[in-house]
């Protein structure tokens, strides 16, 4: 054989030999080995994966596409249970497959992996009802007599210590959360995503979202996923595709008020 059909041979050989070690490491393979897709949530984010208050049972537009996700696998879910500072390192400690929504940041970027993204948040104040005329802007907020409630291990917090220099800092570790600090009293504001504050103003009319001139920091909602899995990230990236295009993200958004 001439040299350059064996060094070619050999070069397809050892392609499939790494693709073929690349799909025996990919947790794809074993979630539908063992038929089980572990979902990590911290079960504390309305409308996105929140518990039930009546039967107990998860809910909502992730709890939603990752079941949908599951159904089309053909598998079960277990969810495992996690909060948002520890998030990130399930994923890369192996508790479990996949997480439901988290806001894309370079920070998380460089040590897990993202989907495409298949819902949009953005950060906005709230303050008591009875107080949201005081501010009309995010530089009313940033007044060293107001304190801003964050929840810790959120993007919130690091966007607080962005947007606030004058403001003091004050953080909540869940379960307790930020907007409870806001109606105890004990801070003047809090920020959250624009879905969030949505639902809280609804469950709690003693809260309200502060008219600023716009929210902040627009980003991508996507699925946490072990970052050096190629193989499992392209699978869930061609079922958001393919559930884009059917138009189901489309209902579920509607489902949950998320339409724009």
């Amino acid at each position: 054989m001439p040299a350059l059909l064996r060094n070619l041979a050999t070069a397809v050989v050892l392609l499939f030999a790494t693709t073929a070690v690349a799909q025996e490491a990919s947790r794809l393979q074993g979630i539908l080995e063992t038929g089980v897709l572990r979902v990590g949530t911290t079960g504390d984010f309305n409308p996105m994966s929140f518990r039930n208050p009546s039967s107990g049972e998860l809910e909502g537009y992730d709890i939603d596409a990752v079941e949908k996700l599951a159904a089309d696998m053909g598998v079960q879910i277990e969810y495992v249970p996690t909060d948002w500072k520890t998030l990130v390192a399930g994923i890369v400690s192996d508790k479990y497959d996949i997480t439901t929504s988290a806001s894309l940041s370079m920070d998380r970027a460089a040590v897990a992996g993202f989907s495409d993204p298949y819902v949009e948040f953005s950060t906005v104040p709230m303050t008591q009802a009875a107080r949201a005329g005081e501010f009309s802007s995010w530089e009313d907020l940033d007044r060293d007599d107001v304190t801003i409630a964050v929840t810790l291990g959120t993007v919130f917090e690091q966007q607080a210590r962005s947007y606030f220099q004058n403001a003091t800092i004050r953080t909540v570790e869940a379960p307790a959360r930020e907007w409870q600090e806001v109606i105890s009293g004990r801070a003047t504001a809090s920020i959250t995503s624009n879905v969030d504050a949505a639902q809280l103003v609804t469950n709690y009319p003693e809260l309200a979202v502060v008219k600023v001139e716009q929210p902040r920091s627009r980003r991508p909602g996507a699925f946490l996923l072990p970052q050096a899995d190629q193989v499992w990230i392209n699978y869930v990236n061609h079922w958001i595709a393919l559930h884009h295009s059917s138009g189901w993200f489309a209902e579920q958004q509607a489902k949950w008020n998320l339409a724009n």
